[in-house]
């Protein structure tokens, strides 16, 4: 090894390290839901599905927009993509730009990276070896993927193409990411740009599966890209290679860039002065309030979005579904009975509400912990205000925010119902919103504990409840667990409102649960010492 190489290698190895661990998380959990949902149909759905239920699937605009195209569904490997495809392809996607920003901008922004830079090396010289580190992350998403659905009894060569589309995907958005960290000042503002590219890439792919008249654009967009490739049915390597053309690309674009820009600033100038914004700053109340503002508006405008659409769904899938008894059949035997009506359809999607409203918890009071890290917190806990007051207030501020997305998802499916006539009403709508937020308070509960006892793990712990428990849940049915493996799972426990009445021994005992969490999670960060 010689001197030059010797730092660069030194940073490769440190930016693998900062990847390493959630990037093994996410390759486990989207390796196993993959096999296990290809098992499920092998076990459950293979013969069961006829020529003419499968045409009308295909031809319903409502579930082309929410899955995708249906290809190649009698296939076990054709219907795992299909199922799972784009929860496997966004779960990757959103852990990659976070950790491609995390290690790029977030150490300059925390000043860890000036250290560095103090010696030879060049910016370029950082981004690079993290580009490496997040990119390798993809390969082995996809190759885990792929291998675990061979492994399942699927055909090799789908699985092959199915797994190059996982990369290809996953690559682009962590490119992206490390671009949007070289012309950003600051993470956050790079996390913004990447997180709104996302959205709008899925968009699009809803617009080119649910409009036949714009089909074409699924070519503009890595999800349309990685549907267009057609696992297990035509498996195209053309869309492959458009894939591997933009991630190429934006790798470049990243590099540049990187070398045109100062340590700690971006090709975009932001303004460094404005005026005094001192509202909500007379209060530990009033501060905490301000500081969830912002996040929590981005995660109403996303929840709520997606729910209005889902709502605006409702009637159409009633629809396929009334044509389509077998498949109402099979849902049921998978775990998700009661879709041939409002109601039940509407308790399958507010039984998954808890995931994203209990990572919004999670990653919020993660902030906190940051925020202490960082040392922004300092003279906040230099004033004589009690440790158990802020920590109790940020928690307090968390659940409001919970229940407040709750609420907005009941709302906007509402709404979504009233336009397209769907027999759906208010009462029932907030009702089954509101069921799953006992099992997000579980996720406020576990991340409170973890910033009194083990803070550099507040986004993980706080995630068990919500990510750990569905997928339990998952696991269990698919492989028909026992009883008790089941129950330890908290959507065991969870009544399918508004189509059936509410577990109230299971919400008390989350209740329960939750609060005892938070007081012992309050408790232990009133005594421990600071963060680094």
């Amino acid at each position: 090894m010689t001197s030059a190489t010797a730092p660069v290698r030194t940073v490769a190895w440190l930016a693998v390290r900062q990847v390493h661990r959630g990037a093994l998380i996410v390759t486990t959990v989207c390796a196993i839901m993959s096999a296990l949902v290809a098992y499920q149909f092998q076990t459950t759905f293979e013969g069961s599905i006829d020529a003419a239920g499968l045409r009308s699937l295909a031809e319903n605009p409502a579930v082309r927009i929410l899955f995708g195209q249906p290809l190649a569904l009698d296939d076990p490997g054709g219907f795992t993509v299909w199922r799972t495809g784009l929860p496997v392809l966004l779960l990757c996607s959103v852990w990659v730009l976070l950790a491609a920003t995390r290690i790029t901008r977030g150490e300059e922004d925390a000043g860890r990276a000036d250290l560095v830079l103090a010696g030879r090396l060049r910016v370029a010289d950082i981004v690079l070896p993290a580009m490496a580190a997040v990119v390798m992350a993809s390969v082995l998403i996809g190759i885990a993927v792929g291998a675990a659905l061979a492994a399942a009894g699927t055909e090799t060569t789908g699985a092959v193409v199915y797994a190059g589309a996982i990369v290809g995907v996953t690559s682009t958005f962590a490119t992206a990411a490390i671009f949007a960290a070289q012309v950003m000042p600051t993470r956050s503002a790079a996390v913004g740009i990447t997180v709104g590219l996302l959205g709008a890439c899925l968009a699009v792919r809803m617009l080119a599966d649910g409009v036949a008249q714009l089909a074409w654009l699924a070519w503009t967009t890595p999800f349309g890209l990685a549907a267009l490739a057609a696992p297990y049915a035509d498996n195209r390597v053309a869309p492959l290679l458009v894939l591997t053309g933009l991630a190429v690309g934006l790798a470049a674009a990243a590099l540049i860039a990187a070398g045109r820009r100062d340590v700690g600033a971006g090709l975009v100038a932001m303004p460094t002065r404005r005026s005094p914004r001192t509202e909500l700053l007379k209060s530990v109340e009033g501060f905490a309030i301000r500081r969830a503002i912002r996040p929590t508006v981005g995660w109403v405008v996303g929840i709520g979005a997606y729910y209005l659409l889902l709502g605006a769904l409702i009637a159409s899938i009633l629809e396929f579904f009334d044509g389509n008894q077998r498949f109402a059949d099979l849902a049921s035997s998978a775990g998700f009975g009661g879709l041939n009506s409002a109601n039940g359809f509407a308790a399958a999607l507010f039984s998954l509400l808890a995931i994203p409203t209990g990572l919004y918890a999670a990653t919020r009071l993660a902030a906190m912990v940051a925020d202490e890290r960082a040392r922004r917190w300092t003279q906040l806990l230099s004033c004589p205000a009690s440790r158990v007051r802020l920590a109790g207030t940020e928690v307090a501020v968390v659940t409001t925010g919970v229940v407040a997305l709750h609420v907005v998802a009941g709302l906007a499916i509402w709404v979504g119902a009233m336009i397209t006539d769907a027999p759906f009403t208010l009462g029932a709508a907030l009702g089954g919103a509101l069921n799953s937020a006992p099992i997000a308070w579980l996720a406020v509960g576990s991340a409170a504990l973890a910033i009194g006892w083990l803070p550099s793990g507040v986004v993980a712990i706080g995630a068990l409840p919500v990510a750990g428990g569905f997928l339990i849940n998952v696991v269990s049915q698919s492989v028909h667990a026992p009883e008790w493996v089941m129950t330890l799972s908290p959507f065991a426990h969870l009544g399918a409102v508004p189509n059936a009445p509410p577990d109230r021994a299971g919400i008390a005992a989350f209740m329960t649960i939750g609060a005892i969490a938070v007081a012992v999670g309050v408790a232990g960060y009133s005594h421990r010492d600071l963060t680094t």
